[in-house]
């Protein structure tokens, strides 16, 4: 899975759920309907957002996506056209909820996490785990493996109902088999 585009840069440590997403956003129905709130939360990232219309990766500083364990943030940012987020770390919950629906959580240094801030657009390589600025720096960083799959089928869901064939054939292999030893 390849990643090309334009870098929405927030330079900002503690970037919390709400101001990702605010609560009053929380009462839509359809989670496509949360990405017209996406920072909306605060001033100044509302001003950088609207800057780069075209952006679909967000480059920002430590501990990006604190304070509730809200989902809505992720979905936020999907549904807002974002795939992947590169900061120096991760509110865990924030980290977990994004490998599940299919955003991006990339740690990189601080120093090179300014140089993609730096840039307009990225070039991220899931498989290879790389990150090519438009300058041409490149950057590695490190998925976890299994997470990693869920990122390539789209989400932790998708993720598992495409496992649902092996697993309802393996409860029939079960099924046959206790059946067989009641004989």
């Amino acid at each position: 899975m390849r990643i090309t585009g334009n870098v929405l840069s927030m330079p900002f440590d503690n970037i919390d759920t709400d101001q990702i997403i605010p609560a009053v956003h929380l009462t839509v129905i359809e989670p496509g309907e949360l990405g017209a709130h996406v920072f909306t939360g605060h001033a100044q990232l509302a001003s950088r957002l609207q800057a780069a219309p075209q952006a679909c990766v967000v480059v920002a500083g430590a501990d990006f996506g604190c304070g509730s364990s809200r989902e809505h943030a992720v979905w936020a940012l999907r549904e807002r056209g974002f795939r992947a987020v590169i900061a120096p770390s991760f509110a865990r919950i924030f980290s977990e909820n994004a490998y599940n629906n299919g955003v991006v959580p990339i740690v990189l240094t601080p120093s090179e996490v300014q140089a993609c801030a730096a840039c307009e657009s990225v070039e991220i390589d899931v498989e290879r785990e790389t990150v090519t600025t438009d300058r041409g720096e490149r950057f590695s960083f490190r998925l976890d493996p299994l997470r990693k799959t869920f990122l390539a089928g789209g989400g932790y869901l998708n993720y598992v109902h495409a496992k649902i064939p092996a697993i309802r054939a393996w409860a029939a292999a079960r099924v046959s088999l206790r059946d067989s030893n009641r004989l």
